[in-house]
């Protein structure tokens, strides 16, 4: 797959589709790959007439690992938090937005349709109010605004994220967590086979394995605190998808983001949970690509008044 410098750190991506067609970026969320974006569904979306690009953020995957000599407490963060104390991170999902408008420069992308899931969510709403010129649509998935007041997630949800993940040489571990926690978080109404289930945990174990870059994905989550005030500068055509069953994000925060991003959409999925399984793909793709092509009508229409 290959790389980019960009934002002072290296940037891992792969395409799909029609190096000439409209750009749809794909950003995934805390500590996971931009492989958790189904190769089925991002060939479904390029069948749409779209260039698709997904990327590892910083700190996961393929792409630059930041390092530290300081380990993650992610219980004492998280507790930090929620009692409304400051988080100390060394960076924030402000940096990796930036690290989002380096890779689009590198690659000589003016504006590109912004999907994000989860935290990838949060990154993308970043993207869209702070750099709305670089950005055709905003689509948030399963995602946040960020207000403290919004319910957590199910204690089970929540103590699988902050649990410690098991060592690099535990690969029968690395597998049996990772099943653990997709088990927990996933789509109910969209069950996957345990052979599925494993495929998927066995490829991103395989193509890498990262506990650090988690905790401190978390760290840069939970020091960026509120977005309600930032989300009400997106003037781009934005949709909000989330899952009604959704354990660790729950609907409620799919609903704040919505609300306070001027004109957003908001499909809310029964049955869907904290994931992409297999039987939303069709859904999913068929939403984003709907909106994708919607907004490029709006302003194709717009331009030519």
């Amino acid at each position: 797959m290959p790389i980019v410098a960009a934002n002072g750190i290296d940037i891992c991506y792969d395409e799909i589709g029609d190096t000439k067609a409209p750009v749809v970026l794909l950003i995934m969320g805390l500590g996971t790959q931009m492989i958790a974006w189904p190769d089925a569904f991002c060939v479904t979306l390029a069948q749409r007439s779209f260039r698709i690009l997904r990327l590892d953020n910083r700190d996961v995957g393929l792409s630059t690992k930041i390092g530290s000599d300081v380990p993650v407490d992610t219980v004492a963060a998280f507790t930090r938090a929620m009692a409304g104390k400051p988080v100390e991170a060394s960076y924030t999902l402000d940096d990796m937005a930036a690290d989002v408008i380096g890779f689009m420069n590198a690659l000589r992308i003016s504006r590109a349709h912004i999907v994000g899931a989860s935290m990838g969510g949060m990154i993308a709403q970043i993207v869209a109010a702070k750099y709305g010129d670089r950005t055709r649509s905003l689509t948030s998935i399963m995602s946040s605004s960020g207000d403290p007041r919004l319910p957590l997630g199910k204690p089970e949800a929540i103590s699988a994220l902050l649990s410690p993940r098991p060592p690099s040489a535990d690969r029968q571990g690395i597998i049996r967590a990772g099943m653990k926690l997709q088990r927990i978080i996933g789509s109910p109404g969209f069950p996957t086979s345990d052979t599925e289930l494993r495929a998927k945990v066995e490829r991103a174990a395989n193509r890498s394995y990262y506990p650090e870059g988690v905790g401190r994905h978390l760290l840069a989550v939970l020091a960026s605190g509120s977005r309600v005030e930032l989300l009400k500068r997106i003037h781009v055509p934005t949709l909000v998808i989330h899952g009604a069953d959704d354990p660790l994000v729950p609907v409620e925060a799919g609903k704040d983001t919505a609300r306070h991003i001027p004109g957003a959409a908001l499909k809310i999925i029964p049955g869907m949970g904290h994931d992409l399984a297999n039987g939303l793909i069709p859904i999913l793709a068929e939403m984003i690509a709907d909106h994708c092509l919607e907004a490029d009508e709006i302003e194709a229409s717009r331009a030519a008044e």
